[in-house]
Parts: structure tokens; sequence; C-alpha cells
């Protein structure tokens, strides 16, 4: 029997505002235990929630950028439970009329876009953190009312790529739009899978098992695949798959049982009565929507219309702060984007992977990158005297023009100097122009090294190879 994965995700996104959900607390992240906090956080008697505005602003550009509808009414529920990290006895969350409902997002997986639906996004405060040791437990109450998003998915996606590339593509929006670090491993973004199996054909869901808080992208992919294989294996020998909670252990590679859910939990949600009903207004939302930053998707279509392929496009995206700083770059009037690119994405990248460094840090400016970029393009210098014009850019901050005329690499690229200079490595060479003639190819990258040895790395290597097969034919031609 065949057996189709059914998956939904649900996404906890913290929002990078400077203070909590509900209080003047600050959020940060790493700081002394315990220290960040106010009376209400720790559910001291008498305190009262406040809404925090921009934690709505982000909420609503969120879910503009996940093509939602947005309520134009903003209501608060209690979600009641007995917990250690939960002081006040209940979370406030949006638990009937969430902020944003009805979205989708479009992903790319094995070449194919797919439309995978995202049922709401609600607002709501995070629980503090438990830190548990051999024989203590600990509560770190810093984290404790930080904003959160909750964004739902509809049960769309069909295998671990998919539900894979769908948190990447959650992840991408809230970071290039600035509302959140999407940082897993400092728990900034938190994710829990829904997997169930059915027959193939059949419309009725199965049994679902829950993976609670996977913590790297490649884990939501590697803990769905085994949720699959292992709830297909109880399947196919006759068994019948517990509704389970489940966590994915990175050392082992497989889920593990946490706890087994016997029956639905009542949380007894009910309207919190400390927060009256907010209207927001037309101008507010309008000023939300249009401060948003650009979008993965629209970088995408304009690098593509700017000459960069699909790959280039996927590796300039994975940070913004390359994309921003390359399309600064363009807007200085590059002359050739797949050179910048490269000069960027290869070069000045080894060099800040090196030594621990950002893009902010290196002492050449823009304008001094695009001029080293036009300098490649145009063949005034050939990419090995990059390397060194970029080296001494990097260490020293010189001009890189003013480089090249001190060191004295002006390339030489007019027809007749390259011409005078590959008839004297062909006579030099006649074993080499041999070898070629009789279909050995190597000979042809020796040769026009010899034209650069020749000319102190000057002569501009494509017109020097154009030149030398003039003169010396297709390989193989006296066989």
């Amino acid at each position: 029997m065949e057996f189709e994965p059914v998956i939904g995700v649900e996404i906890h996104v913290e929002l990078k505002t400077k203070s909590k959900m509900f209080s003047s607390a600050p959020c940060s992240f790493g700081m002394e235990p315990n220290s960040e906090t106010v009376p209400f956080d720790l559910a001291f008697p008498g305190t009262l929630p406040v809404v925090n505005k921009e934690a709505v602003n982000y909420g609503i550009k969120i879910c503009t950028a996940l093509n939602m509808t947005i309520d134009r009414t903003l209501y608060f529920d209690r979600k009641n439970y007995f917990y250690p990290d939960l002081p006040k006895g209940y979370q406030i969350t949006q638990q009937f009329r969430p902020i944003g409902k009805n979205g989708f997002v479009v992903v790319t997986v094995d070449g194919k876009e797919k439309k995978i639906g995202v049922e709401q996004a609600h607002l709501e405060e995070d629980t503090a953190k438990q830190i548990h040791l051999n024989d203590i437990s600990l509560v770190n109450f810093n984290r404790c009312g930080t904003p959160l998003l909750e964004i739902v998915s509809l049960p769309d996606m069909r295998s671990g790529e998919e539900a894979m590339k769908y948190v990447e593509a959650i992840r991408e929006i809230v970071t290039y739009l600035g509302v959140s670090d999407g940082k897993m491993e400092n728990g900034s973004m938190r994710c829990d899978i829904n997997i169930s199996l059915r027959p193939k054909g059949e419309t009725r869901l199965g049994t679902k098992c829950e993976c609670k808080n996977l913590n790297t992208i490649q884990n939501i992919r590697a803990a769905v695949d085994y949720e699959i294989e292992r709830q297909s294996a109880i399947l196919l020998s006759g068994g019948q798959v517990d509704q389970e909670t489940r966590r994915y252990d990175e050392n082992a590679k497989k889920t593990v049982l946490m706890r087994r859910k016997t029956d639905a939990i009542d949380y007894k949600y009910f309207r919190e009565p400390n927060i009256v009903p907010i209207d927001l207004d037309e101008g507010f939302i309008y000023d939300c929507i249009h401060s948003m930053n650009k979008l993965p998707a629209q970088y995408r279509k304009e690098l593509s219309g700017r000459g960069l392929d699909a790959y280039q496009i996927e590796e300039l995206l994975k940070d913004r702060e390359f994309v921003l700083y390359f399309e600064d770059c363009l807007d200085l009037g590059v002359k050739n984007p797949t050179t910048l690119w490269n000069l960027l994405m290869v070069e000045i990248l080894g060099y800040l992977n090196k030594n621990g460094l950002s893009l902010k840090d290196i002492r050449p400016t823009k304008e001094q990158v695009v001029s080293l970029s036009d300098l490649l393009s145009t063949g005034a210098i050939n990419s090995r005297q990059g390397k060194d014009v970029l080296s001494e850019m990097l260490t020293g901050g010189k001009d890189p023009l003013t480089i090249v005329k001190e060191k004295g690499m002006e390339q030489i690229s007019d027809s007749a100097s390259v011409e005078k200079v590959v008839e004297e490595v062909l006579a030099q060479n006649q074993q080499s122009v041999s070898d070629w003639q009789k279909g050995k190819d190597r000979a042809l990258g020796y040769l026009v090294g010899q034209a650069m040895k020749k000319s102190q790395g000057k002569v501009n290597p494509a017109l020097a190879k154009e030149k030398i097969l003039a003169k010396i034919g297709p390989c193989g031609s006296k066989k």
C-alpha cells in the first residue's frame, strides 16, 4: 500500500521590538538571567497589560507579505494552563480573531512552484525559558513576554523537502522585512511540525504526530522524512499510529517520544478582560504596509533582469546585507553585474570569512569596489591582477586606479601588441604548437600562459587565446 504524507507547520517568530508584547521590559538575548523583567512579566498582582504598537506594526507587515487578510480590530484572549514557565497561569494570545488569515506562500521544489496555504497568524506573548540541570530546573524570565507571531500553515505539504522550503521562505520573509532575526539556534524562530499518513487517494486524515521545537532548517527535513518512514513501517505491519508529541534527536538522527496525547487539552479560552478591542486605523495599516522593506521575490525578479542566474541570485539572497550592498553598487552604475557578483561573493566574501569580518568592516568604499569591477569587466586588468589589487585595497584602502597605475598593471588589449607577443611565443614554442596540432589539447593553456609570462601578466588572456588559435588552427588538425 502506498501512503501520502500530510504535513502542517506551526512557526513561532519572535518579533524584534525594543520592548515586550504587553510590558515596557526590554527585549534582549544573552543577558543575565532574570535581569530584563518588570513586575507584569512576573505576574505581580495589580499589574496590567499594554499592547505594543510596534509588534502590531510588525504583525501587519508579515501578514501582508504572506498575502493574508488583515483583521481591522485587535482582540486578545486568555489561554489558561499551569506550567513553571508561565507565571500568570495563562498566556495572552489571539484564539478567536487572529490578526491575519487566509494567506499563502509560493515555494520552489525540484524546479516547480507550489503554493502552500497559510491558515492564520496571531500575536501572543512568549513564555519564560526553562533550564534543566541534573537535579534541578531553573527558570529565566527574560524571555517571558517577548512578542511572538505564530504562523499556522494549512496541511498542504507532502514531503520533508517541501516543509523545509516553506520554513526557509518564512524565515527569508521575516528577516528581509527586518521584523525578526530569524535565528533558529537562538530560539528567535521555532517550528512544530504535524505529520500524518493516509492511503494514497483518500481524503480523510490519518493520526498525526507532532514534532516539537525543531531548531535548524536541516532538522526539519530530517525529522519529517524520519517520521514518514517510521509511520509507514507501523501501518504496513498492521499497527496503528498513536497520537504523540515527539522531538528530533540530532545525534541519533531520529524522532523520540516525549509524551502521548490521549485527549485534547482544554485551555478554557476566553476574551482577555484587561485589553479592550482595538480598532486599527486605516491610515495606520497603510503606513505599516507602505513602509515594508523590499521582499526576496522582488529582488529575485530584479536581479534576474540584471543578468544573474538562479544560483547567483540564491547565493546572494542568503544574506540581506550582501543584497543591499550589491544593489547600492548597481545604483552606482557598475558595468557588469556578473563581474561584480564574482568580486563580492567569491573574493570579498572569502576575505570576510577568513578574518571573521562583515561588509561594514572592510576599508574600500562601494565606489572603489565598483571601479575595480569595471576594470575587470572591461579587460583593463586580468583576474590575477584583480586579486592583487583587491588585496591591497582591503589592507591599505587605496583606490584601485591608483594601485593599477603605481604597479604598471594596465592590460595590453590592442590587437597589434597582442599579436606581436603571440608571434614571439609561437616561434619559441614550436613543440607545443606541434603537440596541439596532434591533438594534445593541454598545449593551448601552456601557450596562453607563456604569453602572459612574456608580457608580465599584462596581455589580455582572452585576446591572446583568440590570436593563438587563429594561427595554429583547431586541435588535432595534423594528426
